[in-house]
């Protein structure tokens, strides 16, 4: 009994040790983990912290790219927020971005994505690698070139698609500027659905899809009973990060530089065209300190409901 105890004993005392070298598994201590781990947090503070703290004071501000108030700028506190929120053109680029999102993201991108990830499930061969690879193609491109490709497209004198059309003369980005900026983000986008869509069916179990199959049910009730109860999550998950991708993406002013008349001005561009053309720095920060607002409101609706569907499933 005493061997055994004598043995347990040095046994428990170890314990606390052994629970220090857990939390330091690397064995580096405090001091160097520190150092270790700084290069990485300056570059967090320089590239994140810095600007979003500068972008705050910038907002509180009547800073100017040009004249006295570049030199001088002085602080107003809230009024640019107030001044944002009055504006009409603000609310109508506000609601230009909704629609924009809405159709081009969570409608166009996810139904056209999980489309072509349904149609391929059974493609095999050099047919669904050449189907991908066109689909992928549009989103690895450089927004630059895709933009140079629809300039190439629409252009109302030697365009494409007036061409095959037989439409010479149709100024498609000055006549449907909306609808030209939503098609063009739905073919840049797309793929990322594509893909997260076809990993997400292809962890659906064989056995659900067979048992149904086994009842009879056909392709649109294996689709609505097994399918998109099983790939839930990643349809949550690819409409929140589509809805703040689109939200915020500035490429479409390389079609239509927000025109003709602010008709495709979505939040982006306009905040964009105040700032930097516009020389309102300060009033461009502050409604950019807006548009962060909402993108945090969508992304804790998402975690609401992420949460929500998670607690049904259990």
């Amino acid at each position: 009994m005493s061997a055994t105890g004598t043995a347990a004993g040095p046994g428990l005392r170890r314990q606390p040790g052994r629970r220090r070298r857990a939390d330091d598994v690397a064995g580096l201590g405090r001091v160097r983990a520190g150092l270790f781990v700084a290069p990485a947090l300056a570059l967090i503070g320089l590239f994140l912290v810095f600007p979003a703290v500068w972008t705050i004071y910038l907002g509180m501000t009547d800073y100017r790219l040009t004249g006295l108030a570049a030199a001088n700028p002085e602080f107003v506190g809230l009024d640019n927020f107030a001044t944002a929120l009055g504006d009409d053109e603000f609310w109508h680029s506000l609601w230009l971005t909704l629609i924009f999102v809405l159709v081009s993201g969570v409608i166009g991108q996810t139904l056209l994505g999980f489309s072509v990830a349904w149609a391929l499930r059974r493609v095999r061969g050099w047919v669904k690698s050449v189907i991908e690879t066109l689909v992928l193609a549009a989103w690895v491109v450089p927004a630059s070139v895709a933009s140079f490709l629809w300039l190439a497209l629409l252009d109302r004198r030697t365009g494409t698609l007036n061409a095959l059309l037989g439409t010479e003369g149709t100024a498609w980005l000055i006549e449907y500027p909306m609808v030209a900026i939503i098609v063009f983000n739905v073919w840049v986008g797309t793929a990322f659905s594509m893909l997260l869509f076809s990993s997400a069916l292809a962890a659906v179990p064989p056995s659900q899809l067979e048992s149904a199959r086994m009842v009879g049910a056909g392709s649109w009730q294996q689709l609505r009973d097994v399918v998109l109860p099983n790939i839930r999550g990643h349809i949550l998950t690819n409409t929140l990060l589509i809805t703040l991708w689109t939200f915020n993406t500035f490429t479409p002013y390389l079609l239509t530089a927000g025109g003709p008349r602010d008709e495709s001005a979505i939040l982006a561009v306009y905040i964009y065209t105040t700032a930097i053309p516009g020389g309102q720095l300060g009033m461009g920060a502050a409604i950019s300190l807006i548009m962060l607002l909402i993108n945090l409101v969508i992304a804790l609706g998402y975690l609401r409901v992420a949460r929500a569907a998670s607690g049904g499933r259990r």
